[in-house]
């Protein structure tokens, strides 16, 4: 039996649901199915809202806490492989999104299949109640381009950078989500090039890059990459947005 597909009428009230990826979830053969990566961007209501106009002295934040689906992830074969808070937002369009987090699926049907689970549908109450708009982004990975292959193996040790990792300030992710423009790709490879140069010599690694196939819950727009890309510290990336040879090359 194939698994329900969501009602996009009868959707969260923290995104709306692309009915034709949700097609694609649903029917891809087997045969041709496998693995993918939901990236999850997260913005919490300030007051849990459980539709009863009480937040049951729980803020968003500790409402989506309680939601945290892990024996309806185990039970379809799905696992948590990230999770982080979000302290800065330097891009963007005026979100502020405040939790990030991966979310493994064996297959793309096994991500609506946990929808149907009725301790998921249980635990879903608090979601509803706690997120005020959410990203759910269907990625699968990706190598990076040839021109930045490999950064890892050039990049400055982190004991011999400026600003190494500290109980203050520790390993830093940053996350881009990126739309290109028509022909984008490819007019950004030189600055990729001189960028990725600039941040090897700040210790910067891929941290994983991923190649976005839809969006299941969004706000109608559709992405083609997000990457992930670790830092030393929040200062030592810093010192990274800040280098002239980045700037110049931005220009």
């Amino acid at each position: 039996m194939s698994p329900a597909l969501p009602d996009p009428a009868a959707g969260p009230s923290y995104g709306t649901i692309d009915p034709d990826y949700a097609l694609r979830l649903a029917t891809t053969d087997p045969v041709d199915d496998g693995p993918v990566w939901m990236v999850n961007l997260m913005q919490y209501r300030e007051r849990a809202d459980y539709g009863d106009g009480e937040s049951h002295g729980r803020s968003g934040r500790e409402a989506d806490d309680r939601y945290t689906p892990l024996g309806p992830l185990a039970a379809v074969g799905a696992e948590i492989v990230y999770a982080a808070e979000v302290e800065a937002q330097f891009l963007g369009e005026g979100t502020p999104w405040d939790r990030v987090a991966i979310v493994r699926y064996p297959t793309r049907r096994a991500f609506l299949e946990m929808q149907e689970l009725p301790e998921f549908q249980e635990l879903h109450v608090h979601k509803e109640a706690g997120m005020e708009r959410t990203f759910v982004i269907g990625c699968r990975p990706m190598d990076p381009q040839p021109d930045v292959d490999g950064p890892e193996s050039a990049s400055r040790d982190w004991s011999e950078v400026a600003h190494p990792p500290t109980d203050d300030d520790g390993v830093c992710h940053v996350v881009h989500v990126i739309k290109w423009n028509e022909g984008g790709s490819r007019t950004m490879e030189g600055y990729h090039r001189a960028a990725f140069e600039v941040a090897a010599d700040h210790g910067a690694r891929i941290a994983g890059w991923l190649e976005a196939e839809g969006t299941i819950v969004g706000d109608g727009r559709t992405w083609d990459q997000v990457r992930f890309n670790e830092f030393p510290s929040l200062a030592e990336f810093m010192e990274v947005v800040q280098d002239p040879r980045r700037l110049e090359a931005q220009k």
